[in-house]
């Protein structure tokens, strides 16, 4: 950051005035550590921040190759970058005490989920394994990055719920559009999961499809018991 004169140095300002006193794009450029030739490191950070109309979970949705395809921004500060949106991801997560409490409600799934996948820019679909008494003795990722409509391996997570001796199971996948309402494709692979777990007497306890703000149950609007 040698090419920002001392008033406008992130790391000095951090020091003498603590981080809360930093803009997003000041702490990003403390990541970065350095900038270009003709661009500094503090012009860099605002420009990766345009690109994502200025939010921070839409930084965080990220991946490495998509950070690398800003100008000046290799994969040393892509991975820099990438690495601080998982720390902050694993502090939200770290504050979670879902798993330690019986799940009675979608909006307990949604908190417990909403760490994982807030802010992602693909679709993600997730399977929690409950016991007897609803709570959570195993968690799965099941697909990454599909398109509108989420698909799982039905046999895969009927398996994963025997081996574990789940009683029951519970389906999460985000919308990263914004909107929760689930599409025809769900409702029907949602059904025939709930018919593929029954023939093992084990319960498919809801369906939840998450969004940054909101979300949609299929148990609480009984979606897929026709």
């Amino acid at each position: 950051m040698k090419d920002l004169s001392q008033g406008e140095r992130p790391r000095e300002k951090l020091l003498e005035r603590g981080a809360v006193s930093l803009s997003d794009g000041e702490l990003l450029a403390i990541l970065m550590r350095s900038g270009r030739q003709g661009e500094s490191v503090l012009a860099m950070a605002q420009n990766l921040l345009r690109r994502v109309d200025g939010s921070l979970l839409r930084l965080f949705g990220l991946s490495v190759e998509e950070l690398m395809k800003q100008p000046g921004i290799g994969a040393d500060k892509a991975c820099t970058i990438h690495a601080a949106c998982e720390l902050g991801r694993r502090f939200m997560l770290a504050g979670k005490s879902g798993e330690k409490k019986p799940v009675i409600s979608s909006r307990m799934i949604y908190d417990l989920m909403l760490p994982h996948l807030k802010g992602a820019g693909h679709e993600e679909s997730w399977a929690l394994f409950l016991n007897a008494a609803r709570y959570v003795i195993g968690k799965e990722k099941l697909t990454s990055g599909s398109g509108d409509a989420t698909t799982f391996d039905v046999r895969r997570i009927v398996k994963r719920a025997i081996d574990r001796g789940a009683y029951a199971v519970v389906l999460v996948h985000n919308h990263p559009s914004g909107n929760p309402k689930p599409s025809r494709a769900d409702i029907d692979n949602t059904r025939f999961l709930h018919d593929a777990c029954a023939q093992f007497d084990i319960i498919l306890l809801d369906h939840v499809v998450l969004c940054d703000d909101c979300f949609y149950s299929f148990e609480e609007n009984r979606t897929y018991r026709g």
